[in-house]
């Protein structure tokens, strides 16, 4: 059984098990969180896209780690112009394992 949620204004496909990182979500390494925004449910038996059956799924996740991606470089320049440009950025991000899929 597998589902699909949305957080931080992405889509991931999770399974019981999984370890993904999602954008950052304010809750401390070891705590309980629940994603309620589940878009697609694949059971052994159907998939169910329903909005309406898809209200009481949940995906409870535990918080494995909390931390910051490696750092982007943008560089920017114009050529014969003298204009140069580099600035970094790192995300942050949340590590989540998936406990199970209540459905």
């Amino acid at each position: 059984m597998y589902a699909v949620v949305t957080t931080g204004n992405k889509q991931f496909r999770v399974a019981e098990g999984d370890v993904v990182r999602v954008e950052r979500i304010d809750a401390p390494v070891g705590d309980t969180v629940e994603l309620g925004d589940v878009r697609l449910l694949a059971t052994d038996e159907a998939l169910v896209v329903d909005p309406d059956k898809l209200k009481d799924v949940k995906v409870v996740c535990h918080v494995a780690s909390q931390g910051r991606a490696k750092k982007v470089r943008i560089f920017k320049k114009k050529r014969r112009k003298d204009y140069t440009r580099s600035i970094g950025h790192r995300q942050s991000y949340t590590e989540l394992k998936v406990e199970k899929i209540q459905a």
